[in-house]
């Protein structure tokens, strides 16, 4: 599947606001379009919007296949539903994207085929776009500013949808700019972001 199919869905309603949401400060409940995504109310925006990478990997994937997709509290709700994210009972800490259960909502609920890749490494991964599939990969939020060292590695979900030669293109849902949100980089250099593992969908 060619990658000018994939549409770029962020994690946040407004892509022109996630700077100042993830370098400003900005409250995430001062999103003048978050009822756009499907959230309850206002206070469920802000306390996931954080969480959702790969809810919008999911999303996009789902609307390159077909031009339509529920909407991404939805989606949030299903995967919910079948553990793909846990709440702590004392602190409220949210903790996911957990894969196996993602995957298994996937595959029953959409259903697109799926499969969990706990020891990924860069050229599994190439392997896997050159066999049609897409890799939602783990990778430091920190990869929408590659001119920088990489800090670290894992944490955030990006959608791989393509290779060309050694380079990567991916959609990034927490993308700051343009260029960052519909990103091409070398294999190189996204390695040094990336935590090795993933999931990948046909």
């Amino acid at each position: 599947m060619s990658d000018h199919r994939f549409p770029t869905v962020t994690q946040y309603a407004s892509p022109d606001l996630i700077g100042a949401f993830v370098y400003g400060g900005r409250d995430h409940a001062d999103d003048p379009r978050w009822a756009e995504t499907g959230a309850p109310d206002l206070d469920a925006y802000r306390r996931w919007s954080g969480h959702m990478c790969g809810i919008a990997c999911l999303r996009m994937a789902l609307l390159a296949r077909t031009g339509d997709a529920p909407t991404m509290f939805e989606l949030l709700d299903g995967a919910r539903k079948y553990g793909a994210y846990t709440e702590d009972a004392d602190t409220g800490a949210i903790r996911g994207l957990i894969y196996a259960p993602f995957v298994q909502y996937v595959r029953d609920v959409h259903p697109l085929e799926a499969e969990v890749h706990p020891n990924l490494t860069v050229p599994g991964l190439l392997a896997l776009l050159d066999g049609g599939r897409l890799v939602m990969a783990s990778v430091h939020k920190e990869i929408r500013r590659p001119e920088n060292p990489a800090p670290g590695k894992g944490g955030h979900l990006v959608l791989v949808t393509s290779r060309r030669g050694d380079t990567l293109h991916f959609r990034n849902p927490s993308g700051h700019t343009d260029q960052a949100r519909t990103a091409s980089l070398p294999a190189a250099t996204f390695a040094a972001y990336f935590g090795g593992r993933g999931v990948s969908l046909t």
